[in-house]
């Protein structure tokens, strides 16, 4: 009774000792990286090229306390976050069913029928005896089944689905990456705008002085009416600025809130204060670090290897695949008989199918797979210098911008005395109001591109630190 379960244990050793895998092996295609980073001057080269920016945690390198409390509720509310949290979940169970594959399947089942008829009375109304007929049938199965994986069909079908698993969780830390600087930089400007705000509001106090003091010397005949309305001027440029900046002001605070994954509000801060610049020579470390740390990278390099494990899919369908399975039951047309020595039946089947001709379909699921790999390899490559461009391009205008910002502050020095000065002549009578407006409009525009500047030289850092990877760390 036991040598067909024999001969089918036989078979399936004789699979899984024979089995192959024959997919190709995955090698990380090669990528030059250059020696130094364009635009990185020598002191940030020389003073620590081992470490990098990029290295370090978000609050080191962000240390506004409310810049950091932003990013904390976002890191745990935001919606980008958390969707990419469940496509991780999603991909863990694909694992989990692809991977079943490779297993046997084992199920049981059982039928049963029965009735009971019965004593029959006679026609006089008297009980006779009669007669009991119980009719009972019934079935108890156990069977298995299983296609052995030799030539790993369902090994690189697991190996594909877990690349892909690396994928999404690379996905989800390029999320974390890109929300920090996207806190950072709406931060950053919310800062900014609110600093152009307390110009704008200054600036008009002082018009409103202007503009009282002009119309009293216009009344005692010491000015021209046109004083009066060249200070009207410079009083309504400084106001019809405050209700814009109020605008982009409260818009600003919008899209913050739904970077924290919360309705429309304000956002608690305290007052205005000048943007602090960035410190100088910042290590960035060496480009070849990249390709470990930038997220972007890593999940291009986990789809690539996805891709050639399907590679391995396509191949592994040309040969044949092998099926086994057997089953065991009992049964019988009364109770007794169910469970009785007679009743058992064992069998098992083996049965191997190999594709002869699908019309092109095994050779075009080949070809495509190789296609889709190589596809992924320019993808791969592209996503590296894409890396280093951002990182250059980040550094330059690191440099560039602390260069417009001091000079800026110095435009700001001078457009300050220059407006004393001519505030000055014109007292004295040695000039005109239109001097002072001239003067007076130019120092109001200095002041706002400062804010500018330091605006954008703040971001600069925010754009090297996610240019070199930092951010998706926890």
């Amino acid at each position: 009774m036991n040598r067909p379960l024999s001969i089918t244990a036989s078979i399936t050793l004789a699979a899984l000792l024979s089995g192959c895998n024959v997919g190709p092996k995955y090698s990380r295609p090669q990528t030059p990286a250059p020696p130094a980073f364009r635009g990185a001057d020598d002191a940030a080269l020389t003073s620590d090229a081992q470490n990098s920016l990029g290295d370090q945690q978000w609050p080191q390198v962000f240390q506004d306390p409310e810049l950091q409390d932003l990013i904390r509720r976002a890191l745990v509310a935001n919606y980008d976050v958390r969707i990419a949290a469940q496509h991780i979940l999603e991909q863990q169970q694909q694992v989990r069913i692809t991977r079943s594959q490779q297993f046997p399947t084992l199920s049981v089942g059982g039928t049963g029928a029965g009735a009971d008829i019965p004593s029959l009375n006679s026609g006089n109304g008297s009980s006779n005896s009669g007669f009991s007929s119980p009719l009972v049938e019934g079935a108890f199965s156990v069977s298995a089944a299983w296609t052995p994986d030799f030539w790993g069909l369902y090994r690189k079908q697991t190996e594909a689905a877990r690349d892909q698993l690396l994928s999404q969780q690379w996905a989800q830390r390029a999320v974390r990456m890109t929300l920090v600087q996207q806190i950072a930089t709406a931060y950053l400007q919310l800062r900014a705008l609110d600093s152009q705000l307390v110009i704008a509001q200054d600036t008009l106090k002082i018009r409103e002085d202007s503009v009282d003091l002009e119309n009293r010397l216009e009344t005692g005949g010491a000015a021209p009416l046109s004083d009066v309305r060249q200070a009207e001027q410079l009083l309504y440029t400084a106001s019809s600025q405050i209700p814009q900046l109020q605008e982009q002001i409260q818009q600003q605070e919008n899209a913050i809130h739904l970077l924290l994954g919360e309705t429309p509000g304000p956002v608690t801060r305290a007052a205005a204060h000048t943007i602090a610049p960035p410190p100088q020579d910042l290590p960035v470390g060496l480009p070849s670090q990249l390709l470990e740390r930038r997220p972007d990278i890593q999940e291009a390099e986990a789809q690539l290897k996805e891709a050639n494990a399907n590679v391995g899919v396509a191949r592994a369908q040309f040969f044949p695949q092998l099926s086994l399975s057997a089953s065991a039951g009992i049964g019988g047309n009364s109770f007794p008989q169910i469970f009785g020595s007679n009743s058992r039946t064992i069998y098992g089947i083996g049965q191997l199918a190999q594709p002869i001709f699908e019309g092109g379909k095994l050779k075009g699921q080949l070809e495509l797979s190789k296609a889709q790999k190589e596809e992924m390899i320019i993808t791969y490559q592209k996503t590296i210098s894409g890396a280093f461009r951002d990182v250059s391009n980040a550094l330059i205008a690191l440099n560039k911008q602390r260069a417009y910002r001091i000079e800026q502050e110095k435009l700001v020095a001078a457009a300050q005395d220059a407006s004393r000065l001519a505030r000055i002549r014109y007292r004295g009578g040695a000039t005109n109001y239109l001097e002072v407006l001239t003067n007076d409009s130019n120092l109001f525009t200095a002041q706002l591109n400062l804010v500018t500047a330091q605006q954008n030289e703040a971001l600069a850092l925010v754009q090297l630190y996610a240019a070199l990877g930092g951010g998706w760390q926890q």
